[in-house]
Parts: C-alpha cells; sequence; structure tokens
C-alpha cells in the first residue's frame, strides 16, 4: 500500500516539475498503481528509473513521507485525491501569485464557459488582490453591475462567511450558482471600514461582448465600439462590426472597454494587427530571464482615421493591452481613468483529469516594451465621472431623519444631486434643505412625501441613479472621448 501511495506523489511532482509539454501524459497516470503500469505503455524498468533520477534530482523524500503518515495515521479518512489537489494548491499558492492557481475539474469547467463568455452567476470579474479577494470589474448588465458593486470592492464575505484563508477558487465558486438561486455578499471600499452588504440573483451572463454604435455630431460620423470581454468570438464580432461601421464612413473610432476585466491574449493581437502597421511592433513579451518577443502586423498603413480608447479602473489585462499599444504605436487617445494594471500573461496547462494549472509564464509589454503591471495605464486625457457614479449603496437599519448625520444620509445627498434636485450641502448631516430635496423626490415618485429616508425610498433612488447612469447622459468620459476626435 505504501508503495502505491509512494507512486502517486511522485507523479505528481513529475508532471508540474517536467512542464507542459509532458505533463499531460504523466498525469494520465495519477491514479495508475504499479500493477497497471503495462496500460502505461511504459516498462517497469525505465518507471524505475524515472523514479530514482526524479528523487536523486529534488526533494521529494519528505514529500512523500508527509503523504505516507497522512494516509496512516490521520484521525479522518482522507483520499489520495485530496491529498494530491491539496499538494498542487499549495504549489501554486506558495509562489504568492494571485493569477496562478489550481482549477480542479469543477472549476476548469466555470473557467471554459467564462472563457467562452457564457455561464451562470453575478457576472464579475475577480482578483486575489494583497490576499484579499476584490473586484475587478462587475460585466456590462450583468447581476453585479445592476446591483451596483463597483471595480477594486473588496469581498469580505460570501453567505456570512468570511472569505479570509479562502483562495480564489473557492471564492469564485462560493459565489457562482444557478441562475435565479441568490448569494449575499459584504464589501468594503475604499477608505472605509464599513462592510456593505448586497443581495445578488445569479443569472444567465450575457454571451455578447461587442456592441456598436454610430455617432452622428457637427456634421461627423464616429463609430463607437464596446468590447466588455476579449472572449473566443470577440475579435471576430469586433472585425465585423468595425466592417459595418468603415462601410458606413467613419471620420474616427471610439474603442470603449471601461469595466472590461480581459480574456485571451491572441484575441486582443488579432485585433491590434488590424491598426497597427508592420514598421513598428504592436505588442512585446519577456519571460523570467529577460529575454523578450516583438509582435508584428501584416499591415500596410494605418487606418484613415483618429482612435480614441475609453478606459477605466475596470479595466484590465488584455484591456491594457489594447488601450497602450493603440496610444504608443498609433497615437490614439486614451480617456478615462488609471486601469488596473495586470501584465503578466498565464497558460493553462491540462493535467489529463479535466482539471488544469493556470501559471504565470510571462509579462506583457507595450509597443515601446512599457510594463503597466501593478501601475496600469495613464489616460492621456484624464476624465473622471460624476460624483454619484461612485456613490456606495444605501443600506439603512432604520429610518433616517432630519438633524442626523451619516455616511447613509451622504450617499442620498450624492445621487439627488446627481437626479437633479438641489441640495446645501452634501457631507452626511441631513438638513432641512436635505429633507426639502428628498420630499420633492418622494413627490415625484408618488411616494408619501415624509422628507425622510426609509429603505423603500433609498432604494428607489438607487434604481433611478442606475437607470441614470446606464442611460449614459451624463457620461463625461464618452463625451470627451467624442470631443477628442471632433476638431
Amino acid at each position: 500500500m505504501r508503495v502505491k501511495k509512494s507512486v502517486l506523489i511522485v507523479l505528481l511532482m513529475t508532471a508540474l516539475i517536467l512542464g507542459g509539454g509532458i505533463s499531460f501524459a504523466v498525469t494520465e497516470w495519477l491514479f495508475v498503481d504499479e500493477s497497471q503500469l503495462e496500460t502505461t505503455g511504459i516498462t517497469e524498468e525505465q518507471y524505475t528509473d524515472m523514479l530514482n533520477e526524479l528523487s536523486e534530482s529534488v526533494q521529494l523524500p519528505k514529500v512523500v513521507q508527509a503523504f505516507n503518515q497522512i494516509q496512516s495515521n490521520y484521525l479522518n479518512d482522507v483520499t489520495d485525491e485530496q491529498l494530491i489537489e491539496g499538494a498542487i494548491s499549495g504549489m501554486l499558492n506558495s509562489l504568492g501569485d494571485p493569477y496562478s492557481e489550481y482549477l480542479n475539474v469543477e472549476t476548469m469547467k466555470s473557467f471554459n464557459e467564462q472563457i467562452e463568455a457564457s455561464f451562470e452567476g453575478i457576472g464579475a470579474e475577480v482578483s486575489m488582490v494583497n490576499g484579499v479577494v476584490t473586484i475587478v470589474s462587475p460585466l456590462k448588465d450583468s447581476p453585479a453591475e445592476k446591483a451596483g458593486l463597483r471595480p477594486n470592492d473588496q469581498v469580505i464575505t460570501i453567505e456570512g462567511e468570511s472569505t479570509e484563508g479562502l483562495d480564489l477558487l473557492e471564492a469564485v465558486t462560493r459565489i457562482r450558482g444557478e441562475k435565479g438561486s441568490e448569494v449575499v455578499i459584504e464589501v468594503k471600499r475604499a477608505n472605509s471600514e464599513e462592510l456593505i452588504p448586497f443581495t445578488i440573483i445569479r443569472d444567465k451572463i450575457p454571451l455578447e461582448t461587442v456592441y456598436r454604435d454610430l455617432i452622428e455630431k457637427d456634421d461627423q460620423s464616429l463609430g463607437y465600439i464596446e468590447i466588455t470581454n476579449f472572449s473566443e468570438n470577440t475579435a471576430n464580432r469586433f472585425l465585423e462590426e468595425l466592417s459595418a461601421l468603415e462601410a458606413e464612413g467613419i471620420d474616427g473610432l471610439i474603442i470603449d472597454v471601461r469595466g472590461n476585466p480581459g480574456g485571451l491574449l491572441e484575441v486582443v493581437q488579432e485585433m491590434l494587427r488590424e491598426f497597427i502597421p508592420s514598421d513598428r511592433p504592436y505588442m512585446q513579451w519577456e519571460d523570467g530571464n529577460g529575454e523578450k518577443e516583438r509582435f508584428f502586423s501584416n499591415l500596410d498603413e494605418e487606418k484613415p482615421y483618429p482612435l480614441t480608447v475609453l478606459i477605466d479602473e475596470g479595466s484590465a489585462s488584455a484591456s491594457e493591452i489594447l488601450a497602450i499599444s493603440l496610444k504608443e504605436a498609433v497615437g490614439a487617445n486614451v480617456v478615462g481613468q488609471t486601469s488596473f494594471g495586470k501584465g503578466t500573461v498565464q497558460t493553462t496547462v491540462p493535467m489529463g483529469d479535466g482539471s488544469s494549472i493556470k501559471l504565470t509564464v510571462m509579462n506583457w509589454l507595450s509597443a515601446e516594451g512599457t510594463s503597466i503591471h501593478e501601475v496600469g495605464v495613464e489616460p492621456t486625457i484624464d476624465v473622471k465621472q460624476p460624483d454619484y457614479y461612485y456613490s456606495s449603496p444605501i443600506v439603512l437599519e432604520d429610518t433616517l431623519r432630519p438633524d442626523t448625520v451619516s455616511n447613509q444620509v451622504r450617499f442620498m445627498q450624492v445621487m439627488l444631486e446627481g437626479l437633479g434636485y438641489k441640495l446645501d450641502r452634501n457631507d452626511g448631516y441631513f438638513s432641512e434643505e436635505t429633507a426639502k430635496a428628498l420630499q420633492a423626490f418622494q413627490a415625484d415618485e408618488e411616494l408619501t412625501g415624509t422628507g425622510e429616508l426609509d429603505q423603500q425610498t433609498a432604494d428607489l433612488i438607487q434604481t433611478r441613479i442606475i437607470e441614470r447612469i446606464r442611460s449614459g447622459q451624463d457620461d463625461r468620459q464618452k463625451e470627451r472621448a467624442i470631443e477628442s476626435i471632433i476638431k
């Protein structure tokens, strides 16, 4: 029995040490004991030589000993699979890299669904930042966006249980679920210790990742393409919509990747090849030895119209590649706010049983060789949205009345101002003018005009704010992007 267990753990280590070229073949044997060696096509002598070579070249004995000790002496039942998966996760966690992780069979299924742009959940890209589960960006029209989650929100609890000690995959698994089911999470926002609860109904996340529009202004026609994720079919869809806009005759193009958490590297590469000529690189990458590789297109010349890219703090990874490479290589304006700052590339290595390792293998660099990792892409034109875009949700324990002070009052004041109501202050003090503005809102919405803030009124204020944001009528960043093209 012990021989079999030792074989299992050494094969596990073999898969990881020998790398992607043969990891698939090796991990096919993870649950094969020595009596079944003939099914692998390897002789017993070759197998013994392989184990001896590994034992001499790496420090495996104590790993094997730990495996056997647990199996022989641990109080409760434990399976080989539990220990093997725990060992893989432990090795990856020891790297201190939030983007290198073990994807078990269930998590790999969710990962593939996301890359294919089809899954059920709340629709938010999450990452591990300084050991805390953090929202990178809610996806367009997702339950997360509609509920009011924002980039850089820290997820502190899921269903009342702390996320401390969870790895990213465990957190994602707890957040995801079937369409129509409910999940309650609590988040912290920057410069606040207050926990903000969100009750979110999971849904089918939209398949579409590309949206286009034609903007007519000052006798000019501007193409507008929004990209919400870089999934398998995104490049094809983008090129289809771009061709349609160009056929109509455009004087400029705005590419909007605000809130786009990234996706597949090859997808953004395909898009960059459409804009950056062959006489300059469209991007670079750098391996662990500092060796760089530059990538070039076959394009003869630049587009005959100006480009502007919209970014924000929720733009990450592939979105950042697109923005900074177009900025450096063809002089595109970048409008908005500094992006998230993810400048590494991961590869997914199959482990043979449906699970995989996602491993950071290189840094990506811009056309000119710039790294934005943990820094972000700085816009050429910095534009902040109106204050109500950033306001936190109003969550009440009791009805709030005039002559009180709280953050909830401040959130209400900012939102009422965003809806066009006149106030004398927005510092959290519930003044008489605040009560009058609130009473006016209640009257307009056919609520009882108490001038007091109850949860029904708070929920309706927030609904109207979300509607206003989604309408785009106060989208300062988009307006500035239009102005950057129209001369």
